[in-house]
């Protein structure tokens, strides 16, 4: 029951990531594309907003695919651990905790949970099972 519950913990993580990723780098399932997020970030100090958009939505396309593969999955954690660390630092911080006023709530569970996969590892359903 451990490994199914890795896998699907791994799959949904894993597969949200994928569409935030593209959200940010094709402007998919609402989305602004490398510009519109690109101008979202500069107007928070995050500069060069369109380069680091396009970093941003790479770390979480492919921190999410290689998630929700079990792939290479202590890298995996750290490319969505990192997106959220910068969510919180530059967005959600200054809010507060709880997600009801726009704090980092939700932020570091997902990254507790991409931290705890790639420390306990993926599971017994997972590429990286398989290949090493």
């Amino acid at each position: 029951m451990l490994n199914i519950g890795l896998l699907i913990i791994r799959l949904v993580i894993g597969l949200l990531f994928v569409g935030h990723g593209a959200q940010k780098l094709f402007g998919w399932f609402g989305g602004y594309g490398p510009k519109g997020t690109g101008g979202w970030f500069e107007s928070i100090g995050i500069k060069p907003g369109v380069t680091m958009a396009i970093l941003a939505g790479l770390a979480e396309l492919f921190g999410g695919l290689l998630f929700a593969l079990g792939l290479l999955t202590p890298l995996a954690g750290i490319l969505i651990a990192g997106t959220m660390a910068m969510a919180i630092i530059k967005v959600h911080a200054p809010n507060g905790l709880w997600a009801t006023a726009n704090g980092y709530e939700f932020n570091l569970t997902l990254l507790a949970v991409a931290i705890g996969v790639a420390l306990i590892g993926p599971g017994q359903y997972a590429l990286d099972a398989f290949l090493f």
